[in-house]
């Protein structure tokens, strides 16, 4: 018995080096899109959480729909969680009064719910298995979690910790280099590996986006939200029309 090439192929990319520059960039226009709306819009976080959450929802149905991977659909569906991910965090550190340290708490507890459940569930939460609609939702549910949680962790250490905007981008940027080395030079678990790492590309692209658009006084460079934004998405765009992505191989 044969399988079909969509069948034996997954409904995500390839993890590579082009996987995660486009992750951070991503990360990154989350925190100066979503800051956008909430902020230079004086939308709020509870109405900009509710556009982008509306948002998520129709891009995570459109790809769930999806006849296979579609790399402008899928990077689209990343750039919604982040953008969610960006003002509900804020909305319950700040304007629910959590604070970041409460915030990070209550969905760390979430993001390790939502593993568990979809490890209970389908016996695995590797991303080379991403090719049903319930495997779907627990990615696309865990992804938004992770998000919204990175979004915490680097206003926590850049705020709280006093790290400021770069001292935190270091401490980040270093964690990811040390699951790199784990990933060459050990044999811990992949799957494991793969979301340590996603998670933490959330806070690094959160306090690069902070450092991009906060004033001067704050630490930032006090550049435009918009034109930040912008900058990023012809990036994120070049990056995905220039470089061909393969969806991964499933794992059997």
């Amino acid at each position: 018995m044969t399988t079909t090439k969509q069948e034996a192929l997954s409904k995500v990319p390839e993890v590579t080096l082009l996987f995660w520059i486009i992750k951070i960039a991503a990360t990154t226009l989350g925190e100066t899109g979503g800051d956008a709306v909430s902020m230079s819009m004086n939308l709020g976080y509870f109405v900009g959480t509710l556009i982008f959450a509306a948002i998520f929802v129709v891009a995570v149905i459109a790809q769930i729909s999806a006849n296979g991977f579609h790399p402008l659909l899928y990077w689209a569906t990343i750039i919604a969680t982040t953008t969610v991910g960006t003002t509900l965090a804020d909305f319950a550190d700040r304007s629910l009064g959590i604070g970041y340290a409460g915030g990070a708490s209550i969905l760390f507890a979430l993001l390790i719910g939502s593993l568990f459940l979809w490890h209970r569930t389908l016996g695995s939460v590797s991303v080379d298995n991403i090719s049903s609609p319930k495997a779907e939702i627990f990615y696309w549910v865990t992804i938004m979690f992770s998000q919204t949680l990175g979004t915490a962790l680097g206003d926590w250490t850049a705020d709280s910790a006093g790290l400021g905007y770069g001292g935190s981008a270091v401490v980040f940027g270093a964690l990811l280099a040390f699951v790199a080395a784990a990933y060459y030079l050990t044999t811990i678990s992949r799957t494991m590996l793969f979301w340590t790492a996603f998670i933490l590309t959330r806070p690094l692209g959160a306090v690069v986006g902070d450092f991009l658009d906060k004033p001067l006084d704050a630490g930032g460079l006090a550049l435009s939200r918009y034109s930040a934004s912008a900058v990023l998405l012809v990036f994120i765009l070049g990056c995905i029309l220039v470089f061909r992505q393969r969806a991964a191989e499933r794992a059997h």
